[in-house]
Formats: C-alpha cells, sequence, structure tokens
C-alpha cells in the first residue's frame, strides 16, 4: 500500500471525477493521464486504451479504478503520431490507419512508463495490475508474457491467430504468460471467432500463472464501452467489470 503520493501528480482536476485527482504528464516522452483514489491505495492499475486512443471511455475506467481504491495510469500511445489524439468512433479507417502505425517496441516502452511512474508512487510490480480494451487488450495481454505483475484482463483483444503491430499471435505465447490472465471476450464479436477463444483457452491454461477466459453469448466487440450505444451490452460489462476488481484483488500483492 503506497503513501504520501507525490502531490505534484495533482496537476489536473477532471470533471468526470470531481473527488478524484487526475493528471496529464510525460515520462520518458510518454504522455500519462493518471487518476488516484483519495487515501491510500490499494495498488496501481495500468489502463491500456482503445483503438480510438484515451477516450471518454478509458478516463471513466480509469475515474472507476480509482474510485474502487486503485491508482490508474494511462498511457497515450498514439503519441508519436503527429495529430492523432482521441478519435470518433464514426472514424474507423482513422482508427485502423493509427494502430497499423504503432510498433510492438514502442507500445511496450510505453507501457514501461506507465509501470515506472507506478513504480515512483511506491508500488512493487507485484503491486500493479493492467487492463486493456480493444487493441490495449492485446497489449495487456503480451504485457503479461512480457512481465511479472500482479493481475492482468483482457477485454476483446484480438491478435488471436495472427500477430498484430509486431507482436506475435496469442495463440504462440500463451503457454509463457508471466502474469495472472484473465480474458474477457463476446461470442458475437466478428473479429475474434470464440473458436479462436477457446483455443487461447487451452494454450493459457498450460502457462505456469492463474488463467481465465469468461465468454459472453450476446457480447459483440466493445461491449465495455457504454459511448457506444450499437454495442454496449450492460449485463456482459458489469459482469466483466466486477470478475476483473475480483481478479485483480485476489492475485495482486497488498
Amino acid at each position: 500500500m503506497a503513501t504520501g503520493m507525490r502531490e505534484e501528480l495533482a496537476e489536473w482536476v477532471v470533471p468526470q471525477a470531481p473527488l478524484l485527482l487526475c493528471s496529464n504528464r510525460r515520462m520518458n516522452t510518454t504522455p500519462l493521464t493518471v487518476v488516484r483514489p483519495e487515501g491510500d491505495a490499494r495498488g496501481g492499475v495500468i489502463v491500456i486504451q482503445e483503438a480510438f486512443g484515451v477516450t471518454d471511455h478509458i478516463v471513466d475506467v480509469c475515474n472507476r479504478l480509482a474510485a474502487a481504491g486503485w491508482v490508474a495510469v494511462a498511457p497515450h500511445l498514439f503519441h508519436r503520431q503527429e495529430g492523432v489524439t482521441v478519435l470518433s468512433y464514426s472514424d474507423m479507417d482513422s482508427a485502423m490507419a493509427a494502430i497499423g502505425r504503432l510498433h510492438a517496441d514502442e507500445v511496450d516502452s510505453d507501457v514501461d512508463a506507465a509501470a515506472s511512474t507506478l513504480a515512483e508512487l511506491g508500488f512493487e510490480p507485484s503491486s500493479i495490475a493492467i487492463v486493456g480494451f480493444c487493441m490495449g487488450g492485446t497489449v495487456a495481454f503480451h504485457t503479461a508474457v512480457r512481465r511479472q505483475l500482479g493481475a492482468a484482463a483482457t477485454f476483446y483483444g484480438g491478435g488471436i491467430a495472427q500477430g498484430r503491430f509486431g507482436y506475435p499471435a496469442m495463440a504462440s505465447v500463451g503457454d509463457a504468460l508471466a502474469t495472472p490472465w484473465h480474458g474477457f471476450f463476446g461470442d458475437l464479436d466478428e473479429g475474434i471467432p470464440f473458436q479462436e477463444v477457446e483455443t487461447l483457452r487451452e494454450i493459457t491454461a498450460t502457462s505456469p500463472v492463474d488463467t481465465e477466459i469468461t465468454r459472453y453469448a450476446h457480447g459483440k466487440h466493445g461491449f465495455h464501452c457504454d459511448d457506444r450505444p450499437a454495442v454496449f451490452d450492460a449485463d456482459a460489462a458489469a459482469d466483466a467489470w466486477g470478475k476483473t476488481l475480483e481478479w485483480f484483488d485476489a492475485h495482486v500483492a497488498r
């Protein structure tokens, strides 16, 4: 548990979370959104953006984590692309183009910048979790392979059978997970066939850490995002969020 967190992080209060402190700053050239709870923190969580950037939805996830007692840090992965920050949900072409310009080694350095910020606040790797949505779910998975953290969660992250932006296929490295990992997928996700999800379940079960996959029969890609009415599934979102917090609480060191 970290106490006496540095006051210089409290640079910006976002109106969506009137009692939660949030800051944007740069570390190792990576812009970070940081949201802290009031009082002592349970641990730290790295929040990886969806394909459209650090959207209001991702900031809301950070706020919700802070309300649950966690310090949330979201790196802005598009910062190397001039003019690309947050994209409209209706602008899929621009989102796909931005994702296509990402490189795994650069993304890893952004994730590590977020982890370094949490380390500055006194959190050991075992007291840090990571969660990602859409492309961020893929990043969270590969971070769970690359690093030993307390826990990891992936929401509808693709790239199971074929790697993306320089990462190998998730199925090819699932047996090497180093961080307890829970994946959440929707059976109606047109980009992630449930058969691939079941293959990933079998492979990750052979890793040396705890793993779990939860599927939602009526879940579409993006089912957790309440800013996208066409795909949002309130029941699936609530269940997956509750399971995520339970997973973190069970595996992240106090």
